[in-house]
Order: structure tokens, then sequence, then C-alpha cells
């Protein structure tokens, strides 16, 4: 087994994870649900590692920016609870769903109350409430990305979120369902245009990876600042261990043993609290949602580093 320790460099493990990869046939199917999506070539595939003070090592794809899909949800989930702090989870659960990510039956059980902030309903809450506290949503979230990554180009793909927008019709179920269960208070075509838009930020696995780092670093920001508290930051990374890879969190905390968040885009990230946070990104995805090369990588840094919750 290859141990890495803090003096030793991420390159190699990384080098190896790729020739492992490569020669691994089975990579699923892009999303094609969202057009936009479904013309990815299931084959690309990159791995970033960022240390917590911002050097950067990977692999393959690594600069190639993609669509960061719901890994964006960790961000705003961040955003809106340094704000409001628990009056958040007055209105979104901590619960995993056992459902797909879209799922509207478990919403009415629940009476309108999302089970967690990672499926849809409970994001489009949580984007709902971001957008009420700062006008913008998806701006917010941008510049806090730009920032983090330190990277100023980065910015949101307009023909996926025409795309998204184009074939909503189930996140606008969802929308109305929850307005009239009184929990949005944005209109809801306001606020599916600003999650459609978070949704279509377009990242590479480097910018992911350091825009994650402040999990990694118990709620401290690239700049030294706070965004949350030590109690907040292992909220948000106990919420994505259990709930970040929808009904398949079970497995992914077995697979892996780290905090991690998926998007359909292709993109997974993970968090090695006082360490380290990775993101991998491959387009095929399982039937759950997630990228199977993606998860793969991760399994296998963890595996080859000890570097777990575990």
């Amino acid at each position: 087994m290859v141990i890495v320790r803090s003096t030793l460099t991420f390159q190699p493990v990384l080098d190896r994870i790729a020739d492992e990869i490569a020669q691994t046939p089975t990579r699923g199917r892009p999303a094609d649900y969202i057009p936009a999506l479904a013309a990815c070539d299931p084959a690309r595939f990159g791995m970033a590692v960022a240390e917590l003070d911002g050097t950067v090592y990977g692999v393959g794809d690594w600069r190639q920016p993609f669509s960061a899909q719901s890994i964006t949800k960790v961000f705003t989930l961040a955003l809106d609870l340094a704000r409001e702090a628990d009056e958040l989870w007055e209105h979104v659960g901590r619960e995993p769903s056992g459902n797909p990510f879209n799922s509207l039956v478990q919403l009415e059980y629940e009476n309108g109350i999302p089970r967690n902030p990672f499926i849809n309903a409970g994001a489009l809450v949580v984007t709902d409430r971001l957008h009420t506290r700062t006008g913008d949503a998806a701006g917010t979230l941008l510049d806090f990305l730009r920032t983090e990554s330190d990277n100023d180009r980065l910015a949101i793909d307009e023909d996926v979120a025409a795309s998204e927008a184009a074939h909503g019709d189930r996140n606008a179920a969802l929308g109305h369902f929850l307005a009239s269960y009184g929990n949005i208070g944005n209109p809801v075509p306001v606020l599916l245009d600003a999650y459609f838009r978070q949704c279509s930020v377009a990242a590479s696995c480097a910018d992911l990876a350091l825009a994650t780092g402040f999990l990694a670093r118990h709620g401290i920001r690239s700049d030294g600042s706070r965004l949350l508290t030590q109690r907040q930051a292992k909220q948000v990374n106990a919420v994505m261990l259990t709930c970040g890879t929808y009904d398949a969190a079970g497995e992914f905390a077995y697979r892996v043993g780290l905090p991690g968040k998926s998007g359909v885009g292709g993109g997974v990230i993970a968090v090695v609290p006082g360490r380290c946070t990775l993101c991998a990104w491959s387009p095929g995805l399982d039937e759950q949602g997630n990228s199977v090369a993606g998860v793969a990588a991760l399994d296998r840094f963890t595996t080859l580093t000890g570097l777990s919750v575990f």
C-alpha cells in the first residue's frame, strides 16, 4: 500500500489512479435528460487534489472546465448557512432521502420540507433563501467560486442554463409544490432562473478542489477569513457524507469514506478535514447519477493513501 504523508507529493498517487482508470472499460453514460450534457465523452477523466495552503496536484483533464451541476449545492448551502445560521434548518432537513434526487413523492409526505439540501427540492429552498438575502444567488455563488479558486475566468455556461430551463419541468413542479406549502419566498420563475444558472457554472477539477478548501480548513476561506464556524463546517461535511451522492450515499461512504458531493456533469468533490480536498471528473454516470470513474478514482485515493474520516 502507498502511504502519503505530509512531506510527500500527491502526484504519484494521482498518476497511478489515472493509469488504473484508463484500463477500466465501463464508464457509464452522460446525463441525457439535459441535452447540453448528453454529448460529453464518457472517456474523459481528470482529478485534482488541493492542500490546505492552495498547492494543487492534478492528472488527466484536471484543468478542463465542466458543468458543476449539483456540486454547487454545497457552496450555496455554505453561503446561506453563513448568513442565517440554524434558521435554515427549519426549512430543510438533514436526513438521507432514499429516493431519486428529483422526486416529488417524499415532499408531499413531509408537508413541503425537503429531506435534505442536496436533493433538488432542498437545493431550491436553499437557493431561494440565498437569493432573498443577496438579490442574486447565482452571482453570489460565482463570486465565491472565483475568489476561492483564484480564477476570474469562471463563468456560467449560458447554453447549459438554457438547456436546463427548456427541460426543467420537474424542477418547476418542485418549485410550485414548495410554494404551495409556503416554503419559497421568491416567484417560482425567478427562483428557477437562479437555480438553473447556479447549476450551469463551468469549472475544472482544480477550481472545485480549491473552492472546497474551506471545508477542510474547518470553515476558513483561502484568505484566512472565516465563512463558517467550526460547528457549521462540521454540519456541511456531515450532510455531504450522508446525503451528497443522492440515494447512493451509503455506498459512497462505504467505498470512499469521505464527505462528498456529486453532480450529473460528472464531477465529484470530497473533503479530508484538516488535510486536503479533491475533485474527480468523468461524464459517464451510473443509475444514481454519480460518475462511475470519479467515484472509482476517489475510492482508490482513500485506499492508496489511507486518508479517510474512518
